[in-house]
């Protein structure tokens, strides 16, 4: 790097994701964004914030070198949870506990969010239940689940799932590939995904 006190030659800068013609957001954008979706009391602090971290952030920018073939390394380990809207907690947890047989996480506080929650586990993975409004309609959404925003989860046998779903009367589709994987909806048309796999 760089050092960031001694003036040095302009050094350009490669945009990591070539393949998207990646570029950087304009502070306008971000501005207009956060008015229409944070609300226009909070948005004028917002986009001071916004503007003063993009120009730091392009100071250190163009005082680093990165090459194309570097790896970005931060440390990732796995996905943590994924955050999933509900309107009723108890219908949604009759459907993930009682018909999925995901089980609560007890160590996770549901009491310390300004809405109320569950958090449930997926191997050793969560999916955080969340009781707020839900700005995605309930009709309208691909009948396919794989063809809307959707959380997969890893499983050993599709086909007993098939039955569990059946059984209970839960709509699905199968892959359109043909490899063993089901899509099906919750109770607020979230798609799920469950896939299987050997190991």
């Amino acid at each position: 790097m760089a050092s960031l006190v001694t003036p040095s030659a302009p050094i350009f800068v490669k945009h990591k994701v070539n393949l998207f013609s990646a570029r950087p957001i304009s502070t306008n954008s971000l501005f207009n964004f956060y008015k229409n979706v944070v609300g226009s009391d909070r948005c004028h602090t917002l986009s001071f914030r916004t503007k003063a971290k993009l120009s730091a952030e392009a100071n250190v920018m163009e005082k680093e070198s990165i090459s194309g073939n570097e790896k970005i390394d931060y440390g990732v380990v796995s996905m943590h949870h994924v955050g999933v809207l509900c309107a009723d907690l108890e219908r949604s947890l009759e459907f993930y506990q009682g018909i999925l047989g995901l089980e609560i996480n007890e160590a996770r506080p549901d009491d310390k969010l300004p809405y109320r929650g569950a958090w449930l586990w997926v191997g050793s993975e969560m999916i955080h239940l969340m009781e707020l409004p839900n700005p995605d309609p309930l009709n309208g959404r691909p009948e396919h689940g794989g063809r809307d925003r959707h959380t997969c989860i890893a499983i050993r046998d599709v086909s007993k799932l098939k039955v569990i779903l059946d059984n209970a009367g839960i709509p699905y589709t199968l892959s359109k590939s043909g490899r063993p994987a089901i899509f099906t909806r919750d109770p607020d048309a979230n798609a799920l995904e469950f896939t299987q796999v050997d190991n």
